[in-house]
C-alpha cells in the first residue's frame, strides 16, 4: 500500500515527465513498410482496384494509430484489429509465405495497453521470420484471459540455422512502454526455443 501511494505521488508530481517519456518511446514505433505497401497498392490498381483501396485504407488506419496521443490507452481488442490490418497488407506482399494463426479470447479484449504495442511485435515476426525465408514462416497471435490477468503471445518460426536478429530496440521499446503503463503488473518475456521466437506479455484486466 505504501509503495503504491509513493508511486502515485511521484507520478502526480511529474506528469509532464511521464508524458514526455511516453511520447519519446512511442515516436520510435512507426510502420517501416510504407514503400512496399504503396508498391503493392500500385501493382493492384489495374487488375484489383478494390483490394488496392483496401490496402491504402489499412495503411491510413495504421498511421492514424501511430500518431495517437501517447498518453492514451487502447483496448487489446483494438490492438488485435490493428494487427489484422497490418497482416492483411503483408499478406498481399508475401502471399502463401505468410501463414497466420489467430487464437483470440474475446474475454481478454478489454485489457488496456499503450497504443500501437502489438503491431510492432507482429511486424518483427514478419520481418525476421517470413522475410528472410524463401519458404516463409508461421506467425501466431494469441490472447487469453486468466482470472484478473490477460496473456498475450506473438510467435514466429525462424529460418533454420538462424537466430532472431534485429529485435533488440523494438522489444526494449515495448517493454518500457508496458512498464510505464502497468509498472510491476505488466510482465514481458521473450526468447527463442526450438526454432520458434516468442514474445509473452501479461497485463491486468
Amino acid at each position: 500500500v505504501v509503495h503504491q501511494w509513493l508511486r502515485m505521488q511521484a507520478l502526480a508530481r511529474t506528469p509532464a515527465d511521464t508524458a514526455a517519456r511516453l511520447a519519446e518511446l512511442q515516436s520510435r514505433i512507426r510502420p517501416h513498410f510504407l514503400f512496399n505497401t504503396l508498391n503493392s497498392a500500385v501493382a493492384l490498381v489495374r487488375h484489383d482496384p478494390a483490394r488496392a483501396e483496401a490496402i491504402l485504407e489499412d495503411l491510413a488506419d495504421l498511421f492514424r494509430h501511430a500518431l495517437a496521443d501517447p498518453g492514451e490507452s487502447v483496448t487489446l481488442a483494438q490492438e488485435v484489429a490493428l494487427a489484422h490490418r497490418y497482416l492483411d497488407i503483408e499478406q498481399v506482399r508475401f502471399g502463401d509465405r505468410l501463414q497466420v494463426e489467430w487464437a483470440i479470447d474475446p474475454a481478454a479484449g478489454a485489457a488496456r495497453l499503450p497504443p500501437l504495442l502489438l503491431q510492432p511485435l507482429v511486424e518483427n515476426a514478419v520481418k525476421h521470420g517470413v522475410e528472410p525465408s524463401a519458404e516463409g514462416a508461421q506467425v501466431k497471435i494469441s490472447t487469453q484471459r486468466r482470472g484478473g490477468t490477460v496473456v498475450i503471445k506473438v510467435s514466429n518460426t525462424v529460418p533454420a540455422g538462424q537466430g532472431q536478429p534485429g529485435h533488440g530496440l523494438a522489444l526494449q521499446n515495448v517493454r518500457q512502454r508496458l512498464g510505464l503503463m502497468h509498472d510491476l503488473q505488466g510482465q514481458f518475456q521473450c526468447g527463442l526455443h526450438e526454432g520458434v521466437f516468442q514474445v509473452r506479455i501479461e497485463v491486468p484486466i
